[in-house]
Formats: structure tokens, sequence, C-alpha cells
């Protein structure tokens, strides 16, 4: 069986999100800001401090790729780690002024980008894309949770 790559789901989601990933690259560059980032940015956007295990699960990586991530956006200015009152072993991660004065910049790339990637649906099948993307994805995470058992 030969796979064509516009009938299988999985290789036309990944190639979707590696052009989004591209594009944000580009358009973020002059910001500071790298996709890997995007993650945590958006966790600690609202001021809030969590910590690198949190992050990692909400990011959905391994906690090795999220210790790398912290470190590049440490080495960046972005996020400030302070000792966790509650485990001494773990650290609690914020993002510093500097980052957070980029917020507003970065959902305004992120929603141009939407946008542009969009612009050839109408509204109601934006709509229906998104809800069937997150049914997608419910799956795989539910598959992923029993397997991760």
């Amino acid at each position: 069986m030969t796979l064509i790559r516009e009938t299988s789901a999985g290789y036309m989601t990944n190639w979707a999100a590696r052009l989004f990933a591209r594009e944000l690259e580009r358009q973020l560059a002059p910001t500071g800001i790298a996709p890997a980032y995007m993650p945590v940015l958006f966790a600690l956007a609202d001021g809030s401090t969590l910590t690198q295990k949190e992050l990692a699960r909400r990011a959905a990586v391994e906690q090795p790729t999220m210790a790398a991530t912290l470190n590049r956006m440490e080495r960046d200015a972005m996020i400030d780690r302070h000792p966790d009152p509650g485990d001494k072993r773990s650290a609690l991660v914020s993002l510093t002024p500097l980052a957070l004065g980029k917020v507003e910049t970065v959902e305004r790339v992120v929603s141009a980008i939407n946008t542009l990637a969009l612009e050839q649906l109408t509204p109601a099948e934006r709509s229906q894309f998104l809800s069937l993307l997150a049914r997608i994805i419910g799956v795989l995470e539910a598959q992923d949770a029993t397997l991760g058992d």
C-alpha cells in the first residue's frame, strides 16, 4: 500500500504545523521570541508562575525538552526562576517584564498567521475545522494517556 500524503491526516497535519512554525519563526524573529517559547509564553502571559513540570505537562512535551526551552528562555532574559516554597527541589517560573512586554505583539502575530491560514475557509468551515481538530486531539490524548499508565 502506498501512502499518498494528501490523504494522510497525520502527514497533512504535520506539514501544516511545520508551515505554521516557519511563518511564526519568520514573523517573530524581530521580537526575539522563538516558536518553541510559545507554550511557556502563553501559559505565563497572565503573570502567573508555574513549575517546570506543570509547564511540560501543559505543553505536552517531555521534561528534558522543557528544561532546554527554559534554559534558552532564561539566557534570552525571558523568564525568571524562583525557589518553590512548597517544594525546595523545584523552581517556579515566571515571565520577565521583557517577555510580558512582548505578549501583545506575539498575540497579534499569531492572530494574523491564523487569519492568513484560514482565509480560504468560510466562518462555518473555520468553526468546523477547529472543532474537528479538537476531536482528533481528544482521541489522541486519550490514547496517549491510556498508553502512558
